[in-house]
């Protein structure tokens, strides 16, 4: 059988041992991490189509007739 880590969670600067934690405290930690690790996925996300926004914009821009200077 694999050890089992110790969890610690740092709160307002407080460590708390989750494996302390009431089962409703600890399903919330759950969800916490679940719900940060959806957080990281979509800031990536957002990253890509941040590109991919920059390399439509230059493209169009290199569609335009180009202005003459006098």
């Amino acid at each position: 059988m694999a050890d089992e880590q110790t969890q610690i969670l740092t709160i307002d600067g407080t460590e708390y041992n989750v494996a302390d934690l009431s089962e409703n405290a600890q399903n919330q930690v759950v969800n916490l991490r679940v719900t940060d690790a959806e957080i990281e996925k979509l800031k990536q996300q957002l990253a890509i189509y941040q590109t991919a926004r920059t390399a439509y914009a230059r493209a169009l821009s290199a569609e335009f007739p180009k202005k003459e200077t006098h």
